[in-house]
Formats: structure tokens, C-alpha cells, sequence
């Protein structure tokens, strides 16, 4: 009796191994399948805060005589471009590699085997690789379209701001007109 109890669960524990052994191997599918998503958040990542530095660059940039701007401005864009080529090598081997320990350890704690067999069967369908191609122009055509509709929805809010954000820094608006001048403060008694 004790040696059937034993075999049977040396058999499921066997069992359990191929189980998560496969599960393990379609785990490393998926991962492969995703690796483009992987990298491409890796490059947002570093691209963001890039983005944003540029953007508070390009409004300094404005601040500054006409004759030093354009020279600043390529040794900024040279510099960001550098930050931005060293940077991403390095990150998207990192997210690379910790991919499998986040990403792949939820996919077998949340999935069955039944079910990431399913999910890769998604990913290699033609349907699947059919829309990652198109996906791009639907997205550009999408955003071209809210773009303009938001342009009519927004230039005049955002124009607004604009005026409200810089009577606040205290500097001259776009139309090139000194912001009003702000109340005195009352004395103190």
C-alpha cells in the first residue's frame, strides 16, 4: 500500500515537473514573441524624460539671443541624441533580461497551460502578424483625425493657458505683449 501511495506521488509530481517544465517552455514563447514590445518599452523609457528636457530646452532656447540659438540648440540635440544612443542598448538588455523573472513569472502564476498555449497560438496567427503590420497606419490615421478635431476643440483653452502661464512667469506673451502687471500687495501695518 505504501509503495503504490509513494509511486502515485512520485507520478504526479513528475507530472507536475513536464507540467511546469512546458508551461516554463511557452512562458519563453510568448517572452520571444514580445521581445519587440519588451525593447520598445525599454526606448520609451529612456526617450521620455529626453522628450520632456527637450521641450523646456526648446522654451529656454527661445530666452536666448538670436545669434547663440542655433549653435545651442544642435550641441542640445547632439547631446540628447548621445544620452539617447548609450542609453538604450543598455536598458533594453536590461528589460531583456528581467522579462522573464516579472513578466514571465506572472504569465505561468496567472495562465494555465491551456491558456498560453491559446495566447501564443494568438501571437504566431496571421490575423495577429496581419495587425501588427497595419497597426501603425491605424494608429497614425486615428491620430491625425483627433489631432485636427482637437485642434478646433483646444486652441482657444490652450491659448488661454498659455497667456495665464506666462502672466504668471511674468514674461511677454507670444503676440509679444507684456503681461499685465501684477497687483502690489497690500502693506503690511
Amino acid at each position: 500500500m505504501i509503495n503504490k501511495l509513494v509511486l502515485a506521488g512520485v507520478l504526479a509530481a513528475t507530472a507536475m515537473s513536464a507540467q511546469a517544465e512546458t508551461k516554463k517552455e511557452l512562458v519563453q514563447k510568448i517572452l520571444a514573441q514580445q521581445q519587440p514590445v519588451i525593447e520598445g518599452t525599454a526606448n520609451a523609457i529612456v526617450q521620455q524624460p529626453v522628450i520632456r528636457m527637450m521641450q523646456a530646452a526648446g522654451q529656454a532656447l527661445q530666452q536666448m539671443p538670436a545669434d547663440k540659438r542655433d549653435a545651442a540648440a544642435k550641441r542640445i540635440d547632439a547631446d540628447a541624441k548621445k544620452f539617447v544612443d548609450e542609453a538604450s542598448p543598455v536598458l533594453r538588455e536590461r528589460a531583456l533580461k528581467l522579462a522573464p523573472t516579472t513578466f514571465g513569472a506572472a504569465l505561468e502564476e496567472k495562465f494555465s497551460e491551456a491558456e498560453l498555449k491559446e495566447l501564443l497560438a494568438w501571437f504566431e496567427s496571421p490575423v495577429n502578424k496581419k495587425y501588427q503590420q497595419v497597426a501603425p497606419e491605424l494608429q497614425n490615421g486615428f491620430v491625425q483625425q483627433l489631432q485636427t478635431e482637437a485642434g478646433n476643440l483646444l486652441d482657444a483653452k490652450l491659448q488661454a493657458l498659455q497667456k495665464r502661464v506666462a502672466t504668471t512667469l511674468g514674461v511677454p506673451t507670444q503676440a509679444g505683449s507684456a503681461p499685465a502687471p501684477a497687483p502690489a500687495a497690500a502693506p503690511k501695518k
